[in-house]
């Protein structure tokens, strides 16, 4: 059975355009970097030596809009939908609500493709509070891929869950020019787990913090040496992050300070009123 998926409720379009027309007048454009891989071993008939370094470009997100452009552009967008102006641009959190149940999943996961044609935009990262939405999401990509392909002329794209045992993903996200969709919980991008976080005498805090410090934040042989948060922050991603008011971590606010690790674009905070 192949699901049909209608693509023209004016209340997706009206949330699409929303986020879309937050960069009007954004040139089509990307940044590279430098992806390095450390290897032993004889890759496409060439021997390397022991220790010698394969590098790659990567591929991010680029911003040529001034804030004041940004600002100009959301102040539309907010008038357009009978919202009170702001008056600065305070940071690069945006708010989108939706009422629950009216597709905000599909909403999020067709605007990165929208930002893509329009924009150029390749480089996304959906956070989300539990296993069980993560599940959700990529069960969405799924099932909505060849819907997505028709729409936007099979544009390539790639998804997967973030897993820290397959941490080559995470180099490929960086390297591969295609959009990307990392579906990732905040739990994986804290810094560190809860022992690392206890009260202990000050010489044993520090190794138990070492210990505990997530596989996201320490250098890896799969990442060519490097630490796989700093190829995700290298590339700039728009952060997608579903059901926020659970992501931000409360009153100590520890997910959004991951969030903010993660050197995002932008923050596109998807929520119910």
């Amino acid at each position: 059975m192949k699901l049909h998926f209608e693509e023209k409720l004016p209340h997706q379009l009206a949330a699409i355009e929303a986020v879309c027309d937050l960069f009007r007048g954004q040139e089509v454009c990307r940044t590279e970097f430098t992806v390095s891989r450390r290897t032993g071993s004889p890759q496409l008939g060439l021997a390397l030596e022991e220790g010698m370094e394969e590098s790659a470009l990567g591929v991010g997100n680029r911003l040529t809009l001034m804030d004041d452009e940004v600002h100009g552009n959301l102040v539309s967008v907010q008038l357009r939908n009978g919202l009170p102006p702001s008056e600065t641009l305070a940071d690069g959190n945006f708010t989108v609500e939706m009422e629950t149940g009216t597709g905000k999943t599909y909403v999020y996961l067709r605007t990165v493709f929208e930002l893509n044609k329009r924009y150029g935009f390749t480089k996304f990262v959906v956070v989300v509070p539990s296993v069980a939405i993560k599940e959700g999401v990529y069960k969405s990509l799924q099932i909505t891929a060849d819907h997505f392909r028709g729409l936007y002329a099979n544009t390539p794209f790639d998804y997967f869950v973030y897993d820290s045992a397959k941490l080559g993903e995470v180099r490929n996200f960086a390297a591969s020019p295609n959009i990307q969709v990392m579906v990732i919980t905040v739990g994986a991008i804290n810094k560190f787990g809860d022992e690392g976080e206890a009260a202990a005498e000050e010489a044993d805090e520090a190794r138990r913090r070492e210990k505990s410090k997530n596989v996201m934040y320490r250098a890896s042989e799969k990442t060519g040496g490097e630490k796989p948060i700093d190829l995700v922050r290298a590339t700039r991603p728009i952060l997608i992050v579903d059901e926020p008011q659970s992501v931000d971590g409360g009153l100590e606010g520890r997910g959004r300070k991951a969030l903010d690790r993660m050197n995002p674009l932008c923050t596109l905070r998807y929520s119910a009123p």
